[in-house]
């Protein structure tokens, strides 16, 4: 089972320091809280707070479910934990805990948009620990418990259960048995077996390995199929040694002993114990097209490929990302509480535990869209043995799950607001979450499935090293500073960090590439000025001249720059050696990720002053760029107007962009949504754009192509300095080569996200957003 447990993979490795770095820098800690009403002026302040929240409180008093209506309780989940059990690293106590409260809190948030709220209680005593959970009760919609030992979870769970009467959920019990249970089905299903006939041997008897087993028997596993093993052997009816009643409920009359008889003839297995506890032969025994799930974190009880050697005709699944099938919580988790928060549920119960595993398992049985499948460039994802479950980053799993979550609330009478339009249901489902967040990752996938050599221009900053550093680490290539080794070892040295052995160190001034770089450079350029002792010169001491070089030449798959010099100056260079792509403008592209939507802004690099023609460009290539981000392009042409309410020479510049697009779109079709000239109020704000009926855009934009660069250079600063949301860029768009412009200012995260976009472009490059037979000629980018 997973849940991103530490050291969850060796191809998705981050260093103490690195993580270290993350909660502590900004304002420590992964979350905050945020008002979601306006408190600027007295009135404001009035209304939500004294004299005027007297209201609420006062229809709450008289009616209790109108706190769903008027407070934040019903998206609220209380993530809570004494912290006996915290991931695989043991009793660390209440506030040891909290990093992985916090983290589990942002899951929520990030899946489900749940507001998650973190609480560790400091008592391991079961009594004290209920009885505060139970008072705090009213504040929350749920309570995720998390990360408490066997078996006082057991305990703690029953007695909440029946002591509130909001949802209750261990996760580390319930959301592993759910998605083990999704991943059993399908390969029960793909082996031609039913559940009622098999025989499963489950390996560890704690709080996960017994809900699984509760589980699967509410869905029909009979009770006498079924062992149970710890370290002290099988439990059977009779052993008296190492039971609690939860062990007991499970035994059976059976005359194995040990795990190795329990295997012989097993049709599953489940392993939720410890490192190699399956040996060679425990799955030589097991009957024909065995179904084995190793569990156990960070190290399978079996791998993959041991099994694999032993028995070809075997099914598997782990708890590790790097392997396929793999059983991780957040699939389970963020989508059960949706639904059950969302029909105002007064329990998790098993009719909704098996619909949530069934969806998971129905879902795995669809198409898998093509933006999923990429993310996993080597494997070609299908439903069968390599392919029981969906990927945790599939964005269809939040219309799936939650439904038949609420659906079979409703159905087994725990819902009390039953859901009234279906479909409206999971349109509102699908606007919770931005794609973006989920296919940047997809990126990352990408290229960590196709690892790249990647260019760090500016080697001898100290950002630089560590995000070449993370590069190696997590899986994504081989990273190469350009600078003098000694000035990056002594970097290295005062960071307290050792050199990868991967990292290649390229001093440009005593590169065997030199002679050969200077000569293709001096042929690109000996008419535009240059001698070859001067191109010769710059490859020498140039280090963004050097490392386009090698990207140029095939040496490096991709570059990033910029932590040192202005944008345009690192442009100038970088043009001096890769061309423009065929029939493509270069332009900057700014991404903003907002809690709520995701926003292209171009161009916020090169065109001073585009023309009609270089707006059209940039337009439909910006288009082209948002769904490789899986958004469906509005585009907004700004202005200072609104569709002529200004009759100036500037707007009519960006009305003539507009109809240039119309004359593109009636020779020979555009794929996009677009209009103009709008401001940015009217393009972002939906009832404003209600009034203008004859808009073209079904919906608030999200391209938003500015009329100037000064206006898209500020706007996208403003944004990024003042925060509420994600700034990634300016992208640089355009170039036949994947080199990225990195803010000056760029943080370690910054950079490795643009790294990604870089490498992924080298294998997937940006399909061409202008066509040659419409366009009236396209410049060079220098032009």
């Amino acid at each position: 089972m997973s849940n991103f447990n530490h050291n969850d993979s060796a191809k998705l490795s981050v260093t103490d320091d690195e993580a270290l770095e993350l909660h502590r820098s900004g304002k420590p800690g992964k979350i905050e809280i945020a008002p979601t009403k306006p408190l600027t002026t007295q009135r404001d302040l009035s209304l939500a707070y004294s004299p005027g929240v007297a209201a609420p409180c006062l229809a709450i008093k008289a009616d209790p479910a109108k706190a769903y209506e008027y407070t934040a309780k019903g998206n609220v989940v209380a993530v809570i934990s004494n912290g006996t059990a915290v991931l695989g690293l043991g009793n660390l106590g209440a506030l040891g805990a909290k990093p992985v409260m916090e983290g589990k809190s942002v899951l929520f948030k990030r899946f489900a948009d749940i507001d998650g709220i973190d609480l560790e209680i400091d008592s391991e005593d079961v009594d004290e620990f209920v009885n505060c959970v139970k008072l705090l009760g009213p504040t929350f919609g749920g309570i995720n418990l998390e990360d408490i030992k066997a078996p006082g979870c057991f305990v703690i769970e029953q007695r909440l259960r029946e002591l509130m009467d909001i949802p209750v959920f261990h996760d580390d019990q319930h959301g592993t048995a759910i998605i083990a249970a999704a991943g059993l089905l399908n390969a029960l299903d793909i082996t031609g077996r039913k559940i009622e006939d098999i025989k499963l041997v489950i390996n560890g008897a704690g709080a996960a390995a017994i809900a699984c087993l509760d589980l699967l028997k509410a869905m029909g596993l009979p009770y006498g199929n079924a062992i149970l093993c710890d370290t002290k052997g099988v439990i059977h009816k009779g052993r008296e040694v190492g039971m609690n009643q939860w062990k007991s409920a499970h035994a059976i009359e059976t005359s194995a002993r040990t795990l190795e008889e329990a295997f012989r003839g097993a049709d599953a297995v489940f392993g939720l114990s410890v490192k190699d506890a399956f040996s060679a032969d425990m799955i030589r025994s097991m009957a024909k097209n065995p179904i084995v799930f190793a569990m156990a974190n960070p190290d399978p009880e079996i791998t993959p490929e041991e099994v694999a050697e032993i028995r070809p005709d075997a099914i598997m699944a782990t708890g590790r990302s790097d392997y396929p099938n793999q059983i991780n919580n957040v699939l389970g988790f963020p989508y059960i509480f949706r639904g059950a928060l969302d029909v105002r549920a007064s329990t998790i119960n098993d009719e909704m535990k098996i619909a949530a595993a069934r969806a998971l398992a129905d879902l795995a049985r669809e198409e898998v869209p093509d933006e999923v499948s990429l993310a996993y460039r080597g494997r070609h994802l299908r439903y069968g043995p390599d392919y029981l479950i969906p990927t945790p980053f599939d964005p269809r799993l939040i219309t799936h799950v939650p439904p038949a979550v609420a659906e079979a609330a409703e159905k087994s009478g725990v819902a009390r607001q039953p859901i009234q339009n279906k479909a409206a249901y999971v349109n509102r489902l699908r606007g919770r979450l931005d794609p973006t967040a989920s296919r940047m990752q997809q990126i990352i996938d990408r290229v960590r499935a196709d690892p790249k050599r990647m260019v760090f221009a500016e080697g001898e900053e100290e950002s630089a090293i560590r995000a070449a550093i993370a590069w190696h680490n997590n899986g994504l290539g081989t990273p190469i500073l350009i600078g003098r080794e000694e000035s990056v070892t002594s970097v290295m040295d005062s960071m307290g960090v050792d050199i990868p052995d991967a990292l290649e160190i390229h001093n440009a001034r005593l590169s065997e590439r030199n002679q050969r770089y200077a000569e293709r450079l001096y042929q690109r350029n000996q008419r535009s000025g240059m001698l070859f002792r001067d191109c010769l010169r710059q490859v020498n001491q140039d280090r963004n001249i050097f490392g386009a070089c090698m990207v140029a030449a095939g040496d490096a798959d991709a570059m990033v720059t910029g932590l040192t010099r202005s944008p345009i100056t690192v442009l100038n260079d970088i043009q001096k050696v890769i061309d423009r792509r065929v029939g493509e403008r270069v332009f900057g592209l700014t991404i903003m990720i907002a809690r709520d939507r995701t926003v292209l802004i171009s161009d916020s690099m090169v065109h001073e002053l585009p023309s009609k023609e270089e707006l059209a460009d940039i337009t439909a290539q910006t288009a082209a760029f948002a769904r490789r981000l899986g958004l469906a392009p509005r585009c907004a042409l700004l202005s200072f107007s609104n569709f002529g309410s200004r009759q100036t020479e500037k707007t009519r510049r960006v009305l003539d962009a507009v109809t240039e697009l119309d004359r593109r779109a009636e020779i020979s079709g555009l794929d996009f949504e677009y209009d103009g000239e709008m401001t940015a109020s009217v393009a972002l704000d939906g009832d404003l754009l209600a009034r203008y009926p004859f808009c073209r855009l079904s919906g608030p934009a999200n391209v938003l192509i500015m009329p100037a660069l000064h206006t898209a250079n500020v706007s996208s600063q403003l944004l990024s300095q003042l925060g509420g949301g994600t700034v990634i860029g300016p992208l640089l768009v355009g170039l036949s080569k994947p080199v990225q412009i990195l803010p000056m200012n760029a943080s370690v995260s910054d950079i490795l996200n643009l790294a990604a976009l870089a490498a992924d472009s080298a294998v997937t490059p940006m399909m061409a957003g202008t066509n040659d037979d419409v366009n009236d000629g396209i410049a060079t980018a220098a032009e």
